[in-house]
């Protein structure tokens, strides 16, 4: 027994010292507590981590990563092409929605420094590049806001009255069947004048009904959606239609008589649009404008006024020029952007249809009015002729080499003629 005895003590006092020697070391070898849980390894990088990473960067959060660095690409794109004059259809759609693409590098840029903005030289382009498009963007849509000073001056005189026009213009959409629709809401503003662009021949029908109230009027119905109807209440001086840059895309051209006796002149447009459906650049609407602001220009200081479907936006360079051109005021300045068109998708809506005038009015009111089945909303506009008015309304100025462009976009215009090319496509 006395062996045994021995040896259970030996081997109690060397654990006893195995126990006395693993407490000394800086890590315990045997310990009760929990073990932590195994992590994934992740490489060291300079950058500091990505916002809402949290150790890992999920399929999910890339894609919306890649999403969001896209549509500031997209933004940035879209704006450099804006400044090419280049015809092409491609490039002058980006005149087009200078408020969306503000919108998007705006929303782009915030979701980006909050989420995935790391200090790298990619992350500071991007931010500056969607700055620099929402600074850009708002220079050129900033004037058509209430924040920036009207034009054109609030008339003091009160509906009726024997000075003033009061004009309803609508792009009615030619296979826009809801003719009654227009005419309800021609009752109820009680126009002078009504311009009606796309119309057709069953256009033209539906109609008739009011020649009764309006005994004068220009009609060119056509079946390619660029016919015209013009009634009006007021005697028409010298009225005609013309061609002025495609055989089969009419403009109105025509004196007035106010009920004053005063005689002012308006100019009816819708030039073809580009488009890419059928690859049409914008060469001949281009050339269409500026050469009705030139005969503006030249006529002198007549009392006139623009209106139509331009098929382009107050904010892109061939309507400033226009502007310039024909030295005429654009109501909307200071007041709000009126869009009108499309009457079917708010997302998409432009300030396409458009009344310019000379310096010789002010304004009794604008308005947009209800939907009528078209994809444009119907204007209406009530001006004042008050001469008095000029000099509180300085009008634009020509800028150096505006003549110079204005002549190329003709001779351009004229060149695609001679071959054809400013034809769509089939």
């Amino acid at each position: 027994m006395l062996p045994i005895r021995k040896c259970v003590a030996t081997l109690f006092m060397r654990s006893t010292d195995l126990r006395s020697v693993a407490a000394e070391l800086p890590v315990p070898c045997i310990s009760n507590r929990k073990l932590p849980s195994a992590e994934p390894f992740i490489p060291e990088s300079d950058s500091p981590p990505l916002p809402l990473q949290h150790g890992r960067c999920p399929m999910i959060f890339r894609l919306i990563r890649l999403l969001v660095t896209a549509l500031g690409v997209i933004a940035s794109a879209g704006t450099l092409l804006s400044f090419s004059k280049n015809p092409h259809w491609f490039v002058r759609m980006w005149d087009f929605p200078r408020v969306q693409i503000a919108a998007a590098a705006a929303f782009s840029g915030v979701l980006h420094r909050s989420m995935f903005f790391r200090g790298r030289f990619a992350d500071w382009a991007l931010l500056v590049a969607n700055l620099l498009c929402i600074s850009w963007h708002g220079k050129k849509i900033l004037p058509y806001t209430p924040l920036w000073r009207q034009q054109v001056r609030k008339s003091r005189l009160r509906s009726p009255n024997p000075r003033a026009i009061r004009l309803l213009m609508s792009n009615v959409q030619m296979e826009n069947k809801q003719h009654a629709r227009l005419l309800k809401t021609i009752r109820e503003t009680d126009p002078d004048v009504v311009l009606v662009v796309e119309t057709d021949a069953a256009w033209a029908e539906a109609l008739e009904i009011l020649d009764a109230d309006y005994p004068y009027g220009v009609k060119q119905p056509q079946e390619n959606w660029y016919g015209m109807l013009l009634f009006s209440r007021l005697p028409l001086i010298d009225p005609r239609v013309e061609f002025l840059v495609q055989h089969d895309i009419p403009s109105v051209h025509t004196g007035i008589e106010l009920r004053s006796g005063d005689r002012i002149y308006l100019h009816g447009i819708h030039p073809r649009p580009p488009e890419p459906i059928r690859d049409q650049h914008s060469t001949p609407r281009d050339a269409e404008l500026v050469i009705i602001g030139q005969t503006i220009e030249e006529n002198g200081d007549r009392p006139t006024i623009v209106a139509g479907d331009l098929n382009d936006v107050a904010w892109s360079p061939t309507s400033e020029l226009f502007l310039r051109l024909s030295r005429l005021l654009d109501p909307r300045i200071g007041r709000g952007f009126y869009n009108s068109y499309n009457a079917d998708h708010p997302l998409l809506r432009y300030p396409l249809d458009h009344v310019f005038h000379s310096n010789h009015f002010q304004l009794v009111l604008l308005r947009r009015l209800p939907h009528i089945g078209s994809d444009h909303y119907p204007m209406l506009v009530e001006l004042a002729y008050e001469p008095a008015a000029k000099a509180a309304q300085p009008t634009p100025q020509p800028e150096n080499g505006d003549q110079e462009e204005a002549d190329a976009k003709i001779e351009r215009q004229a060149e695609a003629a001679s071959t054809g090319d400013d034809r769509p496509s089939e």
